[in-house]
């Protein structure tokens, strides 16, 4: 057990730079720094920012340095850091692991990596699971906003779900993927999403259909879930506001699209404008017998983060699942 836990972030792209910007507001972590494999803008901000860097390709150091970019070698790194929470792109992170076991490091792995590379992990629902584990996989931001809003319901009965899940086709600053114009359906039926909620929840009967559209600002997931018994939609509507990392909006109020809630996360003063709780439309909340539909958003650059920062907790026991929550949501903003 340690009082300060020493941090590298290995990969920094869109939830890297997040991470890294999340781990530095932690007065239980210390920030070794950054590993990133070329000197671009990102890693200018960095440097600006005070974060060290350390250069993933020991060939590309005197690219660093052309630039006028003081890097380490990431060995040097890896020495210094108790954990590596690593945020390179699918299927790298599974060829690192080979690494970290190597050099006894602990890690943490993002939602693209399969299953087995560690324990899946959402904080509210299965902190517990990944007390001391050495390897930890923060599960995608689907999966993640699938299992906030099931994991508050589980008090009220989960018996089915079904869930289909319009997804974005590209982050925002992702020029070289997704569709233009179309939607692009997953054939797999159930997508994999379905498997990767039953790794964190015990949900025998799930099934999920997940489609891409042409939006680069957020998921949107409709779902219908059968309940033991039939419940009152303000008890649902409770449920779902005293719940953490959960936000409910209101089309009535104005919130009647994603862009609306990026432009409340920005008037709220979040930084990038991330939104980092799932968000319910409070409108969306019918219940019909036992079944309960609603519509719920998420935000693939940012919902994960704080779960990151209760994974690092988690592996070294530094807090309970409540502690270490109520911390990291101090930490971002989150009410």
């Amino acid at each position: 057990m340690r009082s300060m836990v020493r941090i590298l972030v290995n990969g920094y792209g869109t939830i890297g730079k997040r991470v890294a910007d999340a781990v530095s507001l932690q007065k239980d972590f210390e920030l070794v720094g950054i590993a990133k494999t070329k000197p671009d803008f990102e890693a200018k901000i960095a440097i600006e920012k005070g974060y060290s860097i350390f250069c993933s390709i020991d060939k590309n150091i005197e690219l660093f340095k052309k630039e006028g970019l003081d890097v380490g070698k990431l060995e040097k790194a890896f020495n210094e850091a108790d954990v590596i929470i690593d945020c390179t792109p699918d299927g790298i992170a599974a060829q690192n692991k080979i690494l970290y076991q190597k050099m006894k490091k602990k890690a943490i792995f993002e939602g693209g990596e399969e299953a087995d590379i560690g324990v899946s992990f959402v904080a509210q629902c299965n902190y517990d699971k990944a007390i001391n584990a050495p390897y930890i996989r923060v599960v995608s931001c689907n999966t993640t906003g699938l299992c906030r809003t099931l994991g508050a319901l589980q008090m009220a009965g989960v018996e089915k779900v079904s869930a289909t899940l319009i997804r974005r086709a590209a982050d925002q600053n992702d020029i070289k993927t997704g569709p233009i114009n179309a939607l692009v359906p997953d054939v797999e039926i159930p997508s994999h999403h379905a498997e990767d909620v039953q790794t964190v929840l015990p949900i025998n009967n799930i099934m999920t259909i997940a489609v891409k559209a042409s939006t680069t600002l957020m998921h949107v997931h409709s779902l219908a879930v059968e309940l033991k018994e039939k419940q009152a939609e303000d008890a649902i509507i409770d449920i779902f506001k005293n719940t953490t990392r959960i936000r409910l909006v209101k089309a009535k109020d104005g919130i009647k699209s994603t862009a609306h809630i990026m432009e409340l996360a920005r008037d709220i003063g979040r930084k990038r404008g991330d939104m980092y709780e799932i968000c319910i439309w409070e409108d969306s909340i019918k219940i019909k017998g036992n079944t309960l539909y609603y519509l719920q958003a998420v935000h693939q650059e940012s919902n994960v983060v704080p779960e990151n920062i209760d994974a690092v907790r988690a592996m070294f026991e530094l807090d309970s699942r409540e502690e270490s929550i109520k911390k990291t949501n101090k930490s971002l903003g989150i009410i």
